[in-house]
């Protein structure tokens, strides 16, 4: 309803209590500064400065007016320089395996944010296939995955050491079919998993199933079934079965960076801060 050019003027002549100076406040000439306060009273119907006087000055329907001038004005330079930052800044996605969702990823995000506080990060965590399908559609601009061997289009992959995980207090080893908690379908573990106690003739079944790393992880320390799962997320209430227990020994995992070319300025920061803490993760574990 309100033309934001002329409640502007509207304003600049109340705060300036005269036509000339706030035609020169808006760079306009004074006979366009009053051909727009004369197009507001019409369009609303009553008059909004009285003229008579020494200075300008706002009628009673005028100061009523000033009031939402002002907030209208400033509403519209808000959403103005809200958009202009976005649009600047920029988005950035990162997709990112469940067991790195937490607190070993937390610290340099929190970092990152502080360093590049107008780009808006989009991180989504999930399993490995589904994480590259949407990779490779281009819905994220980075991704850190757990796969199956190396590949040529990564920039780089680190070996991401497996073991068997059993409870500590209330071992599930032993029970028959043997217990197992696992992720949900398409899960690479779970399909490793499967794979290789299908071919060691093992009986078995999933006791429990759940797409969190922290739930399988709390229900293999509980006794609900033995896991497989990267070394780095071993609590203590865990015992790792070795080679005596008779399962397989499932290696050839890695954990790999992928990035889209074309990055902005944080994206390439933010690329090389995933470089250094999967170094030093790799370097550690």
């Amino acid at each position: 309803m309100f033309d934001p050019v002329l409640l502007r003027s509207f304003v600049a002549v109340v705060d300036c209590a005269n036509f000339t100076r706030a035609a020169q406040r808006l760079h306009l000439t004074q006979s366009t500064v009053s051909q727009q306060i004369r197009r507001l009273e019409d369009s609303l119907g009553c008059k909004l400065l009285d003229r008579e006087q020494r200075q300008v000055i706002a009628t009673a329907e005028g100061e009523r007016l000033l009031a939402y001038a002002r907030r209208i004005l400033a509403l519209q330079e808000e959403a103005r320089d809200d958009l202009f930052n976005q649009q600047s800044a920029g988005v950035l996605r990162l997709g990112v395996p469940e067991d790195f969702a937490a607190e070993r990823m937390m610290p340099m995000l929190a970092r990152f944010g502080l360093e590049h506080p107008s780009v808006r990060l989009e991180v989504t965590s999930g399993l490995g296939p589904e994480l590259m399908r949407l990779y490779r559609r281009g819905e994220f601009d980075l991704l850190l995955v757990k796969q199956r061997g190396r590949s040529d289009d990564c920039l780089a992959c680190w070996s991401e050491p497996l073991c068997w995980v059993d409870s500590r207090s209330q071992p599930a080893l032993g029970r028959d079919p043997l217990p197992l908690v696992a992720f949900p379908v398409a899960g690479l573990y779970r399909n490793e998993m499967l794979h290789h106690l299908e071919v060691g003739g093992w009986h078995w079944r999933i006791s429990y199933s759940s797409a969190s790393l922290a739930s399988v992880c709390s229900a293999v320390a509980a006794g609900l079934g033995i896991s497989l799962l990267p070394v780095r997320v071993i609590g203590a209430d865990h015992q790792v079965l070795d080679a005596s227990s008779g399962l397989p020994d499932i290696q050839g995992i890695f954990l790999a960076l992928y990035g889209h070319s074309g990055l902005s300025h944080a994206g390439q920061s933010l690329q090389g801060q995933l470089l250094q803490l999967c170094e030093a993760l790799a370097h550690t574990d």
